[in-house]
């Protein structure tokens, strides 16, 4: 199931068109003109649309399953992933492109493969949702080259289509043959499995508690501080002096790096308070983006800068995960995972919007990337005023 889950979550929604963006940005850019900022305002359109869409898919998994739930989004996200493929010039079909994606296949997200993840699982959860997780970062390594080779052979469209096959051709027949939804009685050596999954708080008594909203304003602002970085990588390098050969062999290590950040975020946090785990892997970054601001770089500072970036990025989703699980518990997990997902994805879709609108006016990243700094040292600070774990695991 991990495994299924970890393949669902690589050719999903959360990196797939994160990652993709950097790629395809200049294409579009040279085929319709448009600014880079236009480009990626996109991913907010789809944030928005997920805004919408992820607390509705949370009650969804919740009462009808997630196997259902996330099958039936793979097809959808691939068939919308294509729809890139029919671009005209016309920024409005763009943008509801972008929209389609964000409703249909947000059942794609790790709301739905971390929910059976985190009932099949209790005293290695951390770990199994760091397994599950990593295929965000799989596919930094995995799908940037490969977008990038798609490109120059198949053209721009035809790499849309390439990649809108993955799901449907990959994730949903590994997805039929090994996820499935998870009950109390799954859980090894948990005999009172049901009552835990029984115990914690509703959608509606979480939206009143404080650390819902701690955990959303500091979610939104974290990510917005790694989330910029990472689909602008390409531009930032180039910015450096960076050709975009030798841009491309540095990219990939966002992916590698993620996955390095979701392993060691999920093992620590099985051992070490979550949030102290999440204040030293968001405040190590801050040191990337004043690099990546200010420093004359050189090819290992900027290896450097992009693996501290990726740790990050590698942490925000097992954190959400394991978060929700431990401060609100597993009634309605799908529901208030979704509640919470949602200020992480408009973090990180709001600024790659606000990074490219940056580099539009401005011909630099310098002063965002510094903002970014400040914001990773206090968003991050923020996570350690949530106190001891509620549900916590009974040895």
């Amino acid at each position: 199931m991990v495994l299924a889950a970890t393949i669902g979550v690589t050719l999903g929604a959360a990196p797939v068109p994160f990652y993709t963006i950097g790629l395809f940005a200049p294409e579009l850019a040279r085929s319709f003109h448009w600014g880079f900022g236009q480009i990626q305002f996109g991913i907010l359109v789809s944030s928005i649309a997920t805004l919408v869409s992820v607390p509705l898919i949370g009650m969804i998994a919740d009462r009808v399953g997630v196997r259902a739930t996330a099958l039936t989004s793979l097809v959808l996200f691939g068939a919308c992933f294509m729809g890139f493929a029919l671009s005209t010039g016309s920024l409005l079909q763009f943008y509801v492109t972008w929209a389609l994606q964000g409703v249909l296949g947000s059942g794609t997200l790790p709301i739905t493969w971390t929910r059976a993840v985190n009932h099949r699982f209790e005293v290695r959860k951390g770990l199994a949702l760091g397994i599950c997780l990593a295929g965000t970062g799989l596919f930094g390594i995995v799908g940037k080259p490969l977008v990038t080779w798609w490109i120059a052979t198949l053209g721009w469209r035809g790499a849309y289509v390439a990649v809108g096959l993955l799901p449907i051709v990959i994730a949903l027949p590994v997805g039929l043959a090994f996820f499935r939804d998870a009950s109390p009685a799954d859980r090894p050596g948990s005999g009172d499995a049901g009552q835990a999954d029984a115990e914690g708080f509703t959608l509606r008594s979480a939206l009143s508690d404080w650390r819902f909203w701690l955990m959303g304003v500091s979610l939104v602002t974290t990510a917005f501080a790694v989330g910029g970085p990472t689909p602008n990588m390409e531009n930032i390098l180039a910015e450096h002096g960076f050709s975009a050969a030798r841009a491309a062999t540095l990219t990939p290590l966002i992916g590698a790096s993620v996955i390095v950040g979701r392993l060691a975020s999920g093992w620590l946090m099985d051992r070490v308070w979550a949030p102290l785990v999440a204040f030293v892997l968001l405040t190590l970054p801050a040191l990337a983006c004043l690099m990546l601001a200010h420093a004359a770089l050189s090819y290992a500072m900027a290896a450097g800068a992009i693996g501290l970036i990726g740790l990050a990025a590698g942490m925000e989703s097992d954190l959400v995960a394991f978060l929700v699980a431990r401060y609100f518990g597993l009634r309605s997990y799908g529901s208030i995972y979704g509640s919470v997902y949602v200020f992480y994805a408009l973090g990180g879709a709001v600024a790659a919007s606000v990074f490219g609108w940056a580099y539009d006016r401005t011909h630099s990243y310098a002063s965002v990337l510094t903002a970014s700094a400040a914001i990773l040292v206090t968003g991050g600070a923020a996570f350690l005023a949530l106190g001891r774990y509620r549900f916590a695991h009974r040895r």
